[in-house]
């Protein structure tokens, strides 16, 4: 596949899970909290793309994000561009194939963008941090988000090998399969 069209099906992915975020999460929260599966995509993403790639779909998708939420612009790209980063980092030191780890990289990368997003929202808006709320409720999220990656990796993982593939010149284990 062309990169071109693997960059169009990551488009229509970002809007599944938006469409997915939106009417199926919103009926299934655990005590009003539902997942962020876009911090699970852009980490995919991260993984499997090159850094740039990564990098640069988080920033769009959280602007997207941040203007169709309404929240301060600006806040979620700047947590999904580190969600990349991470993912890109995770790559060239972890195995993407062991699901432990993969468990490992979504609380890792789960807990940065809420306690980034919490601290840099805080100054911004100039709220009171009430911490012990917002761990029981990034601990809830963060079982959340293990679940559903459990649950949807392995659909990922066969694209993200396509993605390698196509994005990744050096990579030894996927490149004449």
């Amino acid at each position: 596949m062309k990169k071109f069209s693997i960059i169009t099906i990551l488009i229509i992915v970002f809007f599944i899970i938006y469409f997915l975020q939106e009417n199926i999460f919103n009926a299934f929260t655990i005590a009003g909290i539902k997942p962020n599966l876009f911090i699970i995509y852009i980490l995919f993403i991260g993984l499997f793309a090159n850094q740039f790639v990564g990098i640069s779909f988080g920033v769009i998708s959280g602007l997207i994000l941040d203007l169709l939420y309404g929240k301060t612009i600006g806040v979620s790209a700047i947590m999904l561009c580190a969600i990349a980063y991470l993912g890109s980092y995770f790559d060239k030191n972890f195995s993407k194939e062991n699901k432990m780890t993969i468990i490992f990289m979504v609380i890792g990368a789960t807990a940065v963008f809420e306690f980034g997003s919490y601290f840099i929202n805080s100054i911004i808006l100039n709220f009171e941090r009430e911490y012990w709320n917002f761990i029981k409720i990034l601990f809830v999220e963060i079982i959340y988000n293990i679940l559903l990656s459990i649950i949807i990796y392995p659909m990922f993982q066969k694209l993200g090998y396509i993605v390698d593939r196509n994005f990744k010149k050096n990579n030894i284990l996927t490149r004449y399969f």
